[in-house]
């Protein structure tokens, strides 16, 4: 495929490379998983996730990992001067706003950690039950670990900062291959897609696209089975490299420059972090009290938002066929106190009042 001359002749060539090598990949990593039932033994740490979210760090041995996590949380994570110091995974508590967030100090991996080199495979399969990946990474050579971990990463099917292709696939049983696309593409057509369902042996099926992808995003919705994970790139050991490599690598979205060493940009780190995990603080008040500002309801923004029927999963699902409105203050509202439903969506910081329905109403 690398030597593929890349034009409009080879495109299907490449696209059909493309299916096969995904094909192929899991079904060597399925058969992997099978393997590991059967004698017992899954993969992973043995680490249950609890706290409001769950941040791994992942990196190449000695970049700074341990050192960052010893700095951030109350743990004391082994430091060194040689390469893995850290053999297991190490949690930690990392508090951001009275948010308790878990912070797993994971060992190094190497190139071919996802065909099972080091403990690469045990690293990953954490990466993927992660709320945020922080890849951890040394200012003097980032951007070729970067490339080599994401390559990794991508191979078992993890995809950093991105978004779920919105594909539609209804499988049919006759009928054939029918295509639809609700704007025009650019990077794929019919005959691409024909082919693609033919080599992974799906003749009849709806296959509709709601955006413009290409060939690894429709191969990605086939195979089902992608993670799709938040990653900060936290370029470490920044005292090493000069002002204006520095300005450079904080000029990139998702960047983040620190030195655990001489603490600085520890507090950018902690906002990126914060922004990134999508948490909302939500604070509660009985009639005739003041607002607990001192223990808030701490809730993930997913595609919906963050609404008031959540917040009340949050405390007791129960309530939901006791409430008769909500009032909220904050900046979700137009003027407050606001009179609000179920589907209000709130933002963060926001205040909220739940009134129950009186014993003489329906």
């Amino acid at each position: 495929m690398a030597r593929t001359q890349k034009n409009k002749a080879t495109e299907y060539h490449l696209g059909l490379l493309k299916a096969k090598l995904a094909k192929y990949r899991s079904q060597i990593i399925d058969g992997d998983r099978k393997a590991a039932a059967a004698g017992g033994k899954g993969e992973g740490f043995d680490v249950e996730k609890h706290g409001d979210a769950r941040i791994a760090m992942i990196g190449f041995p000695s970049v700074g990992k341990s050192s960052i996590l010893s700095h951030l949380t109350e743990t004391e994570s082994e430091c060194a001067a040689y390469e893995f110091t850290t053999l297991t995974c190490i949690p930690g508590v990392l508090q951001i706003n009275n948010a308790n967030i878990q912070l797993l100090d994971l060992p190094g991996i190497i190139e071919g950690a996802a065909s099972g080199k080091g403990r690469g495979r045990q690293v990953i399969a954490v990466g993927k039950s992660s709320d945020l990946i922080m890849m951890v990474l040394d200012a003097q050579k980032g951007e070729e670990q970067k490339a080599k971990i994401t390559r990794e990463l991508e191979s078992v099917g993890i995809r950093l900062n991105k978004v779920k292709p919105n594909i539609n696939i209804k499988v049919m049983k006759t009928g054939g291959i029918i295509f639809n696309a609700s704007v025009k593409l650019t990077k794929i057509d019919e005959k691409m897609v024909r082919n693609i369902m033919a080599e992974y042996k799906m003749h009849n099926a709806h296959v509709n696209f709601r955006d413009d992808y290409d060939v690894d995003d429709l191969i990605d919705v086939i195979e089902g089975t992608r993670k799709y994970v938040k990653c900060l790139y936290v370029y470490n050991k920044i005292d090493t490299i000069s002002i204006e490599d520095v300005d450079k690598l904080m000029s990139v979205n998702h960047n983040v420059a620190i030195s655990v060493h001489m603490n600085l940009g520890i507090d950018v780190l902690l906002e990126r972090i914060w922004d990134m995990l999508g948490l909302v603080r939500i604070y509660t008040k009985k009639k005739g009290f003041q607002p607990d500002f001192s223990d808030p309801l701490i809730l993930t923004a997913g595609r919906d938002g963050v609404t008031v029927k959540s917040a009340i999963m949050q405390i007791h699902r129960g309530l939901l066929k006791e409430l008769a409105y909500a009032y909220i203050w904050g900046r979700s509202v137009k003027f407050s106190p606001q009179k609000c439903g179920l589907k209000h969506e709130l933002n963060d910081e926001d205040v909220i009042q739940f009134i129950k329905k009186t014993s003489g109403a329906k």
